[in-house]
């Protein structure tokens, strides 16, 4: 694989020189199969494989993210789809491998942001996968391994020039990362926390019912937040993330925005968007910008006289009384946030949300406050004194 390789450029075009190699001068982990990589490329493939690495060591089901500038669009472990879920993400006329409907939820907890996604995967990627990931529009995928055929499907986007990684799933980085910033070098630990049963043994709510299920959502939205750029929240259900707040400089704005994105995800399940006729010219990406446009609860019959012309038959628009009663149906909703609530208008945000089931650091003035909160809503929350910024 060699010790160094030459990127396409950085950050941005104009920083032309551009490579990446081990500072020790051993071999690099990480080959390259097809294409040219980029810096965002790179940090995208270096942040998202370790996310679906721990998914699978955690819960030992096939992982799967969707990547975008440096913080997961979604996350997901291969739990079977049901048929709305399958119309909703556009994969209900395929046969779905475990890893392929791990790619599927990834994908499909934000469509619109998943647009141009890095893709991490946890297996050796199949034909099943190779499908999906085909003619969906996305900047290439980093994984462990590819059978022949899928390899030569993948090979075929963007002309050929569609970036493929290969990486060691058995390496293991140093202990200790370093980062140069400004001229400066800045040196740590690698956050090598990984979730595990005990991670979630303190639970300060009056509410104890941990079930199995909930606790896999916890940490399907825990080593997604782990990877997240801070600070942010993520909300998890049925193993995917579903929304998610991330780089917000307020920990409330983060509840808003990851709840606003789960509260969206559901929406795209509500009768009038699965019953949708698009016309047969418009793509997959056009459907998703219209859907998008038609769920605003900002959008107009002016604003969407723009988007009558894809569809067979134009929809009736939801009223806000007929999103709140259709949103108030979504329950068992996993929170995990990468460091302290402040205050309780996180909790109060995240009960219009169907969120039952909180994990956080604790160690906020205001924890009591907090847990009173998540008392009154009769959710369940666990403090771990566990903090997990990344930047």
């Amino acid at each position: 694989m060699g010790s160094s390789r030459v990127m396409r450029y950085g950050c941005n075009p104009h920083q032309t020189e551009a490579s990446f190699f081990m500072r020790n001068k051993k071999n690099l982990p990480l080959d390259i199969l097809n294409g040219s990589p980029s810096y965002i490329n790179l940090m995208d493939a270096l942040n998202s494989w370790p996310l679906v690495q721990e998914l699978k060591q955690a819960l030992h089901m096939p992982a799967a993210a969707s990547f975008k500038h440096v913080s997961p669009a979604g996350a997901a472990v291969g739990v079977p789809l049901n048929q709305d879920l399958a119309k909703s993400y556009l994969v209900d006329d395929l046969e779905l491998s475990p890893l392929a409907t791990a790619y599927a939820r990834a994908r499909g907890a934000d469509r619109l942001a998943s647009f141009g996604d890095w893709i991490a995967l946890s297996d050796t990627v199949d034909v099943s996968t190779a499908k999906i990931i085909q003619r969906e529009v996305s900047d290439g995928i980093i994984a462990p391994g590819y059978e022949t055929e899928a390899l030569n499907l993948l090979k075929s986007k963007k002309g050929g020039k569609y970036p493929i990684f290969q990486i060691d799933p058995e390496f293991i980085p140093n202990a200790i990362e370093c980062r140069d910033v400004f001229g400066i070098t800045l040196e740590q630990n690698r956050n090598n926390f990984v979730p595990d049963n005990n991670f979630f043994s303190n639970i300060v709510s009056d509410r104890k019912d941990l079930s199995i299920e909930a606790k896999r959502d916890l940490t399907v939205a825990t080593i997604a937040v782990k990877y997240t750029q801070s600070n942010s929240v993520t909300l998890a259900l049925e193993g995917q993330i579903i929304g998610i707040g991330a780089g917000q400089q307020s920990r409330v704005h983060c509840v808003r925005l990851a709840c606003s994105k789960a509260d969206n995800w559901y929406l795209r399940q509500h009768p009038n968007v699965t019953t949708m006729l698009f016309k047969k010219n418009v793509k997959r990406a056009e459907k998703v910008n219209a859907i998008d446009i038609y769920l605003q609860e900002e959008a107009t019959p002016n604003e969407l006289d723009a988007w009558n012309s894809n569809f067979e038959t134009v929809p009736d628009l939801i009223t806000l009384e007929g999103k709140r009663h259709f949103l108030d149906q979504m329950s068992g909703v996993a929170l995990s946030s990468d460091a302290f609530f402040p205050f309780r208008d996180n909790i109060d945000r995240a009960t219009r949300s169907g969120v039952e089931y909180v994990v956080q650091a604790g160690g906020s003035v205001r924890d009591t406050e907090v847990i009173q909160a998540v008392n009154e809503y009769k959710m369940l929350m666990i403090n771990t004194g566990i903090r997990l910024f990344h930047h």
